[in-house]
């Protein structure tokens, strides 16, 4: 009932202690806070929290238009409904090295287990498009230092994400990610692998646990969690999965009831009411109000002294 059980700082640990190389552990993309419920009761491993799902939920581009304040509470309404520790998407860090120091504190006090920050322009493009730009070495690595500088729970997960492979290549795209663990990142993002291999090449050039993002229509396949676990992957994200599942549901729904009238047609593929009541645990709400609110008015005899009390 109402919020997670499992303290922000208990999330944070259990998100360290699992990302390990070889473990692809599954993220998948939440939307709002009840579909991080739902990845938690469907055994997932814990939540991730897309800058692109957050920006399109606004009816927005991904092109780093939200602001910090809008990613920190929308990303902390989302992570306090789950048991599972969530990372989220801090694009760019919303700005210079400072910055990123207070995004870090700001993301930490709403709950989250880690974030990454990458190293585009702002504003940022969508890491699967082409016609992307980086930010030299230095300043990405100012940053990342940043970032690992100003975190108070060291247990906080400090992510470095690298464009860098579409504009420069594999090799640059590893050296960064060695000189930013070096800077202080906990684990590496490789964006946009052309394929497994690549993916391979960076577990074995790093010491440190990395990403990979199984998004749609992007520019890697979209590998199994084994294969990906076979070359040393720890992470495997699904950002806009879920998204857009629902939202090409809810067009179809759309659809029917602007051609037949009616939406009857659409309702067998639903969320009945009683699995969206299961889901919300409203039971467990009712248990409560009736255990609280369970008293009785006594019977008063109120003689004429106290009649005017």
């Amino acid at each position: 009932m109402l919020y997670s059980h499992i303290t922000p700082e208990q999330k944070r640990v259990a998100l360290r202690s699992m990302l390990t190389p070889g473990a692809a552990r599954q993220f998948p993309g939440a939307f709002n806070p009840l579909s991080a419920r739902l990845i938690g009761e469907k055994g997932f491993d814990g939540v991730y929290i897309s800058g692109a799902v957050l920006a399109n939920d606004l009816g927005l581009p991904d092109i780093g238009l939200t602001t910090l304040t809008e990613v920190a509470t929308r990303a902390g309404q989302i992570a306090r409904m789950s048991d599972l520790p969530a990372l989220v998407d801090a694009d760019t860090g919303f700005g210079e090295p400072m910055n990123v120091a207070r995004t870090i504190q700001e993301l930490e006090h709403a709950g989250l287990a880690g974030c990454h920050i990458e190293d585009q322009f702002n504003p940022k493009r969508c890491g699967h498009l082409d016609g992307k730009n980086v930010v030299d070495l230095d300043t990405m690595v100012k940053r990342i230092a940043a970032a690992a500088d100003a975190r108070r729970d060291p247990n906080f997960v400090i992510m470095a994400r690298t464009d860098v492979r579409a504009v420069e290549g594999l090799d640059s795209a590893i050296n960064r990610a060695k000189a930013l663990v070096d800077a202080g990142a906990d684990a590496i993002f490789p964006e946009a692998m052309k394929d497994i291999t690549e993916f391979e090449a960076v577990c074995n050039a790093v010491d440190v646990p990395v990403l990979a993002n199984m998004t749609e229509f992007g520019k890697s396949a979209l590998f199994t969690r084994q294969q990906l676990a076979d070359v040393g992957v720890a992470m495997v994200i699904y950002p806009v999965t879920l998204l857009r599942s629902a939202m090409g549901e809810a067009e179809r729904t759309l659809d029917a009831i602007a051609a037949h009238g009616t939406q009857e047609s659409a309702v067998d593929s639903m969320l009945t009411r009683a699995r969206l009541y299961e889901l919300v645990d409203y039971e467990a709400y009712n248990r409560f109000d009736t255990g609280i609110f369970n008293f009785q008015v006594p019977d008063l005899d109120i003689d004429s002294n106290n009649a005017n009390l």
